[in-house]
């Protein structure tokens, strides 16, 4: 059974940082792109990152590309999402996305996670 475990998630101040992380289990995924989305409250899921299998290409949506970065590690079947500068509008529930179909910021996963809740306050 394949299951992806986030963790990292937490309360921060506006301006901070933290490190998500999302360990897949079942199978491996060194061979498929891998991501990561956010859900705020009230709100639809939407599309944060993306990664290739080598890692050699990634994509953000805009309203997160130069603060976030979106890396990992095929030996330890995880990826990571390293956010910064983070603002209040980054609070929701990061879920992290797996194998599945990838063109530019569009991807649409096979598995998710159950996902990790972000609050940023002001």
């Amino acid at each position: 059974q394949v299951q992806l475990l986030e963790s990292g998630g937490g309360l921060v101040q506006a301006g901070g940082s933290l490190r998500l992380s999302c360990t897949a289990s079942g199978r491996t995924f060194s061979n498929a792109a891998m991501g990561w989305f956010r859900q705020a409250p009230g709100k639809a899921r939407e599309f944060v990152a993306v990664i290739s299998r080598s890692g050699t290409n990634s994509y953000y949506s805009k309203s997160v590309e130069g603060r976030f970065s979106i890396t990992r590690d095929n030996a330890k079947n995880a990826v990571y999402l390293h956010m910064t500068s983070l603002n209040p509008e980054d609070t929701a529930v990061y879920s992290c996305g797996a194998d599945g179909n990838w063109s530019g910021t569009r991807y649409y996963p096979i598995y998710r996670g159950q996902g990790t809740q972000v609050t940023v306050s002001s």
